[in-house]
């Protein structure tokens, strides 16, 4: 799988809700919120085209930007690694430090039993 810095998923979810897009584009979405220049989208770009994460067609006058990683493999990536580095993969510890720490509202509760219940259904 393809390692993603923190800009890079911000411009792998834009792609994600919607491709093509232009690198202009790209800029344009993130200019007042990051303060990032065409120059910053540029080197974003290529080092993701680099990684496999991305890739482009000629578009005309633009090139057009394509998500080559599927939104649920990268997020499921990141969702181990983060588990592995901070409850050392235990999903168990970490929702108990969720709960101990009060993190769980009423809602998310009621959805984790949902998810539990949906998971005991599938695995009998």
């Amino acid at each position: 799988m393809v390692k993603l810095s923190e800009a890079e998923w911000k411009v792998m979810c834009l792609l994600w809700d919607k491709a093509p897009r232009t690198m202009m584009q790209i800029t344009n979405y993130f200019k007042e919120s990051t303060g990032w220049t065409k120059h910053t989208v540029m080197t974003f770009l290529k080092r993701m085209e680099e990684k496999g994460a991305i890739h482009y067609e000629d578009g005309g006058r633009a090139k057009l930007y394509y998500p080559d990683v599927k939104k649920e493999e990268a997020v499921l990536q990141e969702t181990e690694e983060f588990l592995e580095k901070v409850f050392d993969g235990r999903m168990g510890l970490m929702l108990n430090t969720m709960v101990e720490k009060k993190a769980l509202s009423k809602e998310e509760i009621d959805e984790l039993y949902e998810i539990l219940k949906k998971a005991e259904q599938e695995h009998c």
